[in-house]
C-alpha cells in the first residue's frame, strides 16, 4: 500500500519528526502467508547485522523493489506485525492490473531474495502516554494492514489503553487477517472493540451493513463510537473514504491535529519508472534549467529542457540511479529533499508535515523548478 504519512512521531533513533532517509538492502524471502483468495502476507528475514536499518514503530512501511518479466518495479506496503527482531512483515492486496502485486501474490517463494527498503513513514501515535488512551482505526481491505500493528502497540502498551476498529470489506471472505484480530479481540476482550462493516453482506445489524458512506459515517460517531472520547484517530483506505473521514470528523469538532491519514494511492499516473526517469534529451539551442543535488555526500548536476516539464525526481534519475523514491505519486515521502536554493511547485503533497515545508522540505517526484537553478539536498 502507498502510503500518505502525516502527523508528529516518534521514530526510532530521532526526535518527534525525524526521518531516516530510506536504503535499499537485499533480504531474503522467509515466508509467504495467504491471508484471503487474493492477499498474503510476506516476511523477510533481517540478518542480525542489519537489525538496527530495520527497526521500526507500528504504523511505518517499507518499499520493495523488484524486477518482474524484465522490468523493475516499486510498490510500498505497510508493516504488518509488531516489531520483533530478525523478521519483518507486510500484506500485500492484489490489486486489479497490478503487475507487481498479480507476481507476489501468485510467484514470490520463500528464499526469494529482493531489495526492501529500511521503515519509513510517520502513521504513527504522536501520544504521549498511551495510559488510559482510547485510539480509532477507520480502515477498509488493505488498509487494515497497518492497523494490526497500531493495535498491538496500543493495547500492549498499557493496561487500560483501548483500541476501536472500524473495520469496511465486500464481504467476509474479503476480511484480511481474520483470524489474527479473532485472537487479539480474545486477548483484549474489554479493550478491543471490532466493528465489521460489509458493503454486499447483509449483517444482523443494519448500520454494519452497506458501503460507509455520510449518513453511516455519522450514524456510527453518534451511536458506536462518541468523538469527544477519542484520543488519535487513524484513517487507511482509498481517498474517498479518507477524505470523507477527514471532513466528518472535522465538521463534528475533532481537532485535525489528532487525526493520522493513509492512502493507498492518489490514483494519479506516475512520472517516475523503472530504475530511472523517463528519456529527456536537451536539444541544442533549448530552454534549460539546472539541478544540483547531494545524495550520499557526493554532488551531481543535470540540466533539464524547461519544456519537457519534468519533476526534480525525473531529472536527478537521469543522472543517478539510486536517488530513493517509491510510489512517484506523492504519498509515501521517501523521496522527500529539502531545497537548499532556488524554488519549486508541488504538484501534490500527501506525505510532509507542515514543520517539514516551513523546514523546506519537498516532495522531489511532484517538484518543478520555479526558475533556472535549483540546488536540494537528500542527505540532510
Amino acid at each position: 500500500m502507498a502510503a500518505i504519512n502525516l502527523g508528529s512521531t516518534g521514530l526510532p533513533g530521532g526526535t518527534a519528526t525525524a526521518r531516516r532517509r530510506g536504503r535499499f538492502h537485499r533480504l531474503a524471502v522467509a515466508d509467504v502467508r495467504p491471508l484471503t483468495a487474493d492477499s498474503v502476507e510476506v516476511t523477510f528475514a533481517v540478518p542480525e547485522e542489519l537489525q538496527h536499518e530495520y527497526a521500526y514503530v507500528a504504523g511505518q512501511h517499507l518499499a520493495l523493489r523488484a524486477s518482474v518479466d524484465g522490468q523493475e518495479l516499486r510498490r510500498s506496503y505497510s508493516i504488518c506485525r509488531p516489531p520483533v527482531p530478525g523478521s519483518i512483515s507486510v500484506a500485500i492486496k492484489r490489486d486489479l492490473g497490478g503487475r507487481f502485486s498479480t507476481w507476489a501474490n501468485e510467484e514470490l517463494q520463500p528464499g526469494t531474495e529482493i531489495d526492501v527498503m529500511s521503515p519509513q513513514g510517520t502513521f504513527v501515535s504522536s501520544l504521549d502516554t498511551l495510559a488510559g488512551a482510547h485510539v480509532v482505526g477507520i480502515a477498509a481491505g488493505s488498509g487494515i494492514t497497518p492497523m494490526m500493528a497500531l493495535a498491538h502497540e496500543v493495547l500492549a502498551g498499557s493496561p487500560d489503553a483501548t483500541f476501536s476498529l472500524v473495520f469496511s470489506n465486500r464481504s467476509t471472505l474479503d476480511v484480511m487477517f481474520v483470524e489474527e484480530l479473532a485472537d487479539l479481540k480474545d486477548r483484549y476482550p474489554a479493550r478491543l472493540a471490532l466493528h465489521h462493516v460489509l458493503s454486499r453482506e447483509q449483517r444482523a445489524s443494519p448500520l454494519m451493513s452497506g458501503r460507509i458512506d455520510e449518513e453511516r459515517l455519522r450514524a456510527i460517531l453518534s451511536s458506536i463510537i462518541r468523538p469527544e472520547s477519542v484520543d488519535e484517530w487513524f484513517l487507511c483506505g482509498p481517498f474517498e473514504l479518507v477524505q470523507l473521514c477527514r471532513d466528518v470528523l472535522a465538521d463534528v469538532g475533532v481537532d485535525p491535529a489528532h487525526v493520522r491519514f493513509e492512502l493507498f494511492t492518489t490514483g494519479r499516473p506516475l512520472d517516475a519508472g523503472g530504475d530511472r526517469g523517463r528519456p529527456v534529451e536537451a536539444k541544442a539551442g533549448e530552454d534549460t534549467w539546472t539541478l544540483d543535488f547531494t545524495l550520499d555526500g557526493q554532488s551531481s548536476q543535470v540540466q533539464s529542457p524547461v519544456a519537457a516539464r519534468e519533476s526534480i525526481l525525473n531529472a536527478a534519475l537521469r543522472v543517478r540511479p539510486d536517488v530513493p523514491f517509491a510510489c512517484a505519486g506523492g504519498v509515501c515521502g521517501t523521496c522527500r529533499a529539502r531545497v537548499v536554493e532556488g524554488s519549486v511547485s508541488m504538484s501534490e503533497n500527501y506525505a510532509l508535515e507542515p514543520d517539514e515545508l516551513e523546514r523546506g522540505y519537498v516532495l522531489t517526484c511532484q517538484s518543478h523548478p520555479k526558475g533556472e537553478r535549483v540546488v536540494v539536498d537528500y542527505d540532510v
